[in-house]
């Protein structure tokens, strides 16, 4: 028999897992196929039905040829359905990035430490680029989750010892997402050498950017070799996605990007570890040197591999390490009395609460240079204002859960999944939760709280299951597209079928109808690989306007509408003469609209969100000569 003192250690290790799965469900969960996941999927999903790649999405070049995440997709795809495939690479792959976490964080701290650092992932979104486009760890699948997982592989393989094997790691990642597993491999290989040598290969990297752009459009070989973007290729790009050009990136886009580097930079002042040091300054090094590389591209002349490249996504490493040091830079700073507690909960502030994280951490960063010089009196003031900060904190999460509960008293009825999922579902609550449990376990292993932490925490996971893997709907189900198959067997497999007005981004062509699109807005999401997509994206916006304005415009429509997240794109009827007017198009074959205009059409009867909608032939209104 196990010993009571053999068993309780393995109970609270039992708690920090059932915290972090807590902490995921609430936070996370998985809602489906979402944002770049659908883009994924249909890359995948083209592999096992060959006849869309005539999509335009993969005609010219995209990001698909630089990837081999599609065919393995394609694989679990057809052995498992395309949505089971994907619930079950995100979970698998989430846990390999959370478990090669934690062992990269342990190989550096202590073991307590290390699952506050993992669970500082899961409750922190992440977010890096313009707009917070991109995040670690995102709840969905694309081939950015896996090649994370490996990076991160790769760096906790680096400080454990075999550097050869990481290093290899990180190279073999550049065929699942180049993008990603570059940092990471700069990383390492700045890790590898002294501090100067990777600084100066830093210095040597954006000198070198900068002579490539002045010299791309005055020496003819290299203009041959790096073609640059001309003016009509780049007003398509940029207004597409803009992010990826940081003269169009907003004072909040900079914050965001710039907050990593000032946590990297209170860490390696206050833990004064080597180990520590020589890794917060290579992750600041890397991300600067992609942020200022980018810079350059978007900037100056650009120089279409260069922009292609990217590198402001560099900055991904910088925000991975900086969170991942967090908790153990707090549990250092605490026992400061002077401004330690202050610069914890300031730290803590700057990435779970909507506020401007780079000036919290700023702050954190002056108390902390300057605490030498503070006497008994400021260390007073300082743990009164600490004091009154945790106060306001939980005196507005308390109004925020008193809100819902007598909202749902109201309304005579019980808390459900959903409502429980909006009072427990804040940063700030997370974090003090998780700073709660850790205190627990840490000053009572041998005695009641374990124990009854994990039933706790067993029955908030068991609540929080219906909200956290909720979806809107199941994309290439075979209910659905049964539902459709008389419209799927009335299109050629490789004819192209426009949507108006778009009800979603384009999935319901691909996924449902397994045909081409013509236009729909992730469709667009290539052009900056391609010249040719990116000029064919515009002509058929243009062929479009009589019953749609551009969907690929989204900056036009940030600047117009700023705030709003979903971009709504003005729609017109479809009319006979419109149709006729945008069937003189030869790429276009079928349309599928609501309206009723008078000319013959496969009417969908069957009930549901599409009865009554139609399906119009192109082929009716145009003449030989526009076919051929």
């Amino acid at each position: 028999m196990h010993s009571s003192h053999e068993f309780q250690p393995k109970i609270a290790t039992a708690v920090f897992v059932l915290m972090l799965a807590t902490i995921w469900l609430v936070l996370r969960g998985y809602h489906g196929l979402l944002g770049d996941g659908q883009i994924y999927a249909f890359q995948a999903f083209a592999k096992i039905h060959p006849h869309l790649a005539s999509d335009l999405y993969l005609q010219n070049t995209s990001q698909d040829q630089f990837t081999i995440f599609s065919p393995l997709y394609a694989w679990f795809i057809e052995f498992l359905g395309l949505e089971h495939a994907a619930r079950l690479l995100t979970l698998v792959f989430t846990l390999w990035f959370l478990g090669a976490a934690w062992a990269a964080a342990r190989t550096l701290l202590n073991r307590d430490a290390a699952w506050l650092a993992v669970a500082f992932l899961l409750i922190t979104d992440g977010a890096y680029g313009g707009s917070g486009v991109f995040r670690f760890a995102e709840p969905f699948l694309t081939a950015r989750l896996p090649a994370e997982a490996l990076i991160i592989t790769s760096l906790a393989c680096f400080f454990r010892g075999p550097r050869h094997l990481a290093i290899g790691i990180a190279a073999g990642s550049l065929l699942i997402h180049p993008l990603i597993a570059l940092p990471g491999l700069l990383l390492l290989l700045c890790l590898s050498v002294p501090i100067r040598v990777g600084v100066i290969g830093a210095i040597v990297c954006v000198v070198a950017t900068l002579i490539v752009s002045g010299v791309a459009t005055r020496v003819p070989w290299v203009s041959n070799l790096l073609p640059v973007m001309d003016p009509t290729w780049l007003n398509v790009v940029q207004e597409r996605s803009q992010f990826l050009f940081l003269q169009l990136w907003s004072f909040p886009d900079w914050e965001l990007n710039a907050r990593p580097f000032f946590y990297l930079a209170f860490t390696a002042l206050a833990l004064q570890d080597i180990r520590i040091s020589k890794l917060c300054i290579g992750a600041a090094v890397v991300g600067a040197t992609g942020v200022a590389v980018a810079l350059i591209a978007s900037a100056l002349n650009p120089v279409a591999i260069l922009v292609q490249g990217q590198a402001w996504r560099w900055v991904w490493i910088a925000a991975f390490v900086s969170t991942l040091l967090v908790p153990a830079t707090i549990l250092h700073i605490w026992d400061d009395k002077k401004c330690g507690p202050l610069c914890a909960i300031l730290l803590i502030s700057g990435l779970t609460l909507p506020v401007d994280g780079t000036a919290c951490v700023s702050l954190a960063i002056l108390f902390w240079l300057l605490r030498s010089k503070m006497n008994g009196r400021a260390g007073v003031f300082f743990r009164w204002i600490f004091i009154a900060v945790i106060v306001a904190i939980v005196g507005s999460i308390v109004a925020h859960a008193w809100g819902i509960v007598v909202s749902a008293f109201h309304a005579s009825r019980g808390i459900d999944a959903a409502q429980l999922h909006d009072i427990f579902g804040s940063k700030i609550f997370a974090a003090l939760a998780t700073a709660l449990i850790w205190c627990c376990i840490r000053s009572s292993r041998r005695g009641w709280a374990p124990p009854l932490l994990f039933a706790l925490l067993l029955a908030m996971s068991i609540l929080m299951l219906p909200a956290a893997f909720k979806q809107s709907r199941a994309l290439a189900s075979a209910t659905e597209v049964a539902e459709f198959s008389d419209w799927e067997g009335a299109i050629p497999p490789t004819s192209t079928v426009f949507l108006t007005p778009q009800r979603d981004v384009g999935t319901f062509v691909w996924f449902t109808l397994q045909r081409p699109n013509y236009s729909a807005v992730d469709q667009s999401a290539g052009v900056v690989f391609s010249r040719r997509t990116a000029l064919e994206v515009q002509r058929r916006s243009q062929v479009l306007l009589p019953v749609m304005d551009p969907n690929w415009k989204i900056l036009t429509n940030l600047r117009t509408s700023p705030g709003k997240h979903i971009i709504d794109v003005a729609t017109r009827p479809l009319t006979a003469a419109t149709f006729n007017e945008i069937c003189t198009d030869s790429q276009l074959g079928f349309v599928i609209s609501q309206q009723d205009i008078g000319i013959d059409h496969f009417d969908h009867q069957s009930i549901g969100a599409w009865r009554g909608w139609k399906l119009y032939d192109c082929r009716q209104v145009r003449s030989p000569a526009q076919v051929k």
